[in-house]
């Protein structure tokens, strides 16, 4: 699920009138898709009579419950990201109110990328409901291009459904197709390149930028670049110095239109976090329910064929604020091992009226990077040992039987549904971890 940001098509009237470029001289390298209020969009598919009526999905069932996303129709009434249930209800009294279901959104996630690799193989998700496709060829050409996209969307509303509407953008990089796509919602289509840039977005703020959040454009400001068009301008090297990093440089190329391939990313950390239902906000229910999302972040190590070799335990109390302890430890995979440390970590915690506790199983190596240590007992580096194998024969019964089958001894009183199988920034869930 991508990040709640400014909706161009909404916040601005458009940029200045751009003369339009001879388009059959444009060539573009990348369509993104992206899919429009995506976890109401999938809630209206499976209750037809909820089409065309303002949708509102919350966590969790219950009258403080905030929005986590809302349709178009409840967006037009200034219903959004955090809106609370009653303030939803008085904006808009017809309002209907639906449970994220996030095995659902995985399962028509998957669903949308075969309707549209029927058409063209998708280069990358970025997120569930964001879809980089690499165009190459023949397939650059701006014509041939903006057909494709329409015949991705034509085979998404035929073989997914006609309530998963999509926005579509052309672009030279993967970043101006990507916000290409966010210029016109819902069923829009637009397209960036350096033929028509900055020019065209120049009546946007630089908060309107996907990777520019509140922090970063407070620091352009500072630096005297308020504009798209000033960023735009910068020198490369300019660029690395305000974000400190090649970051900055690669951002402003992709934004002139250079194709930037994405940088290699490796997992160094895997966890789960979770805030605390009512009847699990005291230390005892706070200490199952991260008990818990450990058992879930052991069973993801394991099938990713990784060891950790640190664990950290934090937790948000009412007074006391953010509170964390961490530990190194010696490269494991053996839940066994894994909970024992975490019973340390959770002494020195003291948590006190808890709201939140999180858990990361830290400095990842895999199987082939993995040393035997000299006194524990397994045959040799990369291979599992007894223990860890026995917690895969738990998460192969699991797998098989449903959740919950074999468990390691304690659950929380109350489990909120979807614990560590939540749909994150950056991150889908596999299929397999709504069953561990």
């Amino acid at each position: 699920m991508k990040q709640a940001r400014l909706n161009f098509e909404s916040e601005f009237s458009g940029a200045e009138l751009v003369p339009e470029p001879d388009l059959s001289r444009i060539r573009v390298n990348y369509l993104f898709l992206d899919m429009n209020s995506y976890f109401a969009s999938v809630a209206q598919q499976e209750e037809p009579r909820l089409r065309g009526r303002p949708v509102g999905i919350v966590t969790v069932d219950k009258p403080g419950a905030a929005c986590i996303a809302a349709s178009y129709e409840a967006k037009r009434f200034g219903i959004g990201v955090g809106t609370r249930r009653a303030e939803a209800r008085e904006l808009c009294p017809d309002i209907e109110f639906r449970e994220a279901q996030h095995d659902l959104y995985v399962d028509y996630h998957h669903r949308i990328i075969e309707a549209i690799e029927r058409v063209h193989p998708i280069q990358k998700a970025h997120s569930v409901d964001e879809f980089a496709i690499q165009l190459l060829g023949s397939a650059r050409e701006f014509e041939t291009a903006k057909v494709l996209g329409e015949s991705m969307r034509r085979s998404i509303l035929k073989r997914v459904g006609p309530a998963m509407r999509c926005s579509i953008g052309l672009g030279s990089s993967k970043l101006l197709a990507k916000m290409a796509g966010e210029m016109k919602k819902p069923d829009g289509f637009d397209w960036l390149t350096p033929e028509v840039m900055p020019d065209k977005l120049s009546g946007f703020p630089l908060g309107a930028l996907p990777g520019i959040g509140n922090r970063m454009e407070k620091r352009l400001i500072s630096a005297g670049i308020s504009t798209i068009p000033q960023l735009y301008a910068l020198q490369p090297k300019h660029a690395r110095k305000l974000w400190n990093s090649v970051t900055g440089e690669r951002f402003l190329l992709a934004l002139q239109g250079h194709d930037i391939p994405d940088p290699e990313t490796h997992s160094h950390s895997l966890g789960h976090g979770q805030i605390l239902s009512s009847a699990n906000r005291n230390p005892e229910g706070a200490r199952l329910v991260a008990r818990r999302l450990l058992i879930k972040a052991a069973t993801r190590l394991r099938r990713g064929g990784h060891f950790a070799t640190s664990i950290h335990v934090s937790g948000k109390c009412d007074r006391l604020g953010k509170r964390a302890c961490s530990v190194t430890i010696r490269a494991t995979q053996d839940s066994f091992e894994l909970l024992k440390h975490f019973s340390h970590l959770w002494e020195r915690l003291c948590l006190e009226k808890p709201l939140s506790v999180g858990v990361m199983l830290g400095r990842l190596t895999d199987r082939a990077s993995h040393t035997a240590d000299l006194f524990e007992t397994r045959e040799t580096s990369g291979v599992s040992n007894l223990r860890e194998k026995l917690c895969s024969m738990v998460d192969e019964l699991n797998q098989k039987f449903g959740q919950d089958t074999v468990i390691y001894g304690e659950r929380p009183r109350e489990i909120t549904k979807f614990t560590g199988a939540k749909i994150a920034f950056g991150r889908i869930p596999g299929k397999e971890e709504f069953r561990d």
